[in-house]
């Protein structure tokens, strides 16, 4: 039996708040620019993305706010907590996500921060869509039904 592609990869940090408050349209791997004291400190496990987004900026495309803490071993050699971090994609990538932007009125927003098979540090960005509020509810209702659906189904038999 094969394994699934998410036991296969570390997951440092998750964007849980992002399915909740985002209509999801589209998903994206890419790579990360990081100093070695962020990789360091991102094994360690401690990475926050909950409240960052992304950008692009003269064909490049930028994550803000996002957390990666000090690593304590670094000394005088260490980054910036809250840094403008660089995201590594093709050039028709990066004009493709600002276009979706600009035009649609739509956000780049990072769900989760992993390191693949080989070792790399890779983000997971998706192409999203603010919910209102009535959306928020109807989602919640239709998880709650599934989930009773689900309970009567077991005990039914």
């Amino acid at each position: 039996m094969a394994k699934k592609k998410d036991d296969d990869q570390k997951v440092v940090a998750d964007n849980r708040k992002a399915r909740h408050l985002y209509f999801i349209d589209s998903t994206l791997e890419a790579g990360l620019q990081l100093m070695g004291s962020e990789v360091k400190s991102l094994r360690t496990g401690k990475a926050n993305i909950a409240e960052s987004y992304a950008f692009a900026k003269d064909g490049e495309i930028f994550l803000v706010n996002s957390y990666i803490p000090e690593y304590t071993m670094a000394n005088r050699f260490n980054h910036e907590p809250r840094r403008v971090r660089k995201i590594l994609v093709r050039k028709t990538e990066a004009r493709k996500l600002r276009a979706a932007v600009q035009r649609e009125g739509m956000t780049l927003i990072p769900l989760r921060v992993y390191f693949n098979l080989k070792g790399i540090a890779k983000i997971e960005l998706g192409l999203a869509k603010g919910k209102k509020l009535h959306d928020k509810r109807e989602t919640e209702k239709a998880r709650d039904w599934a989930r009773d659906k689900a309970r009567l189904m077991r005990v039914k038999g």
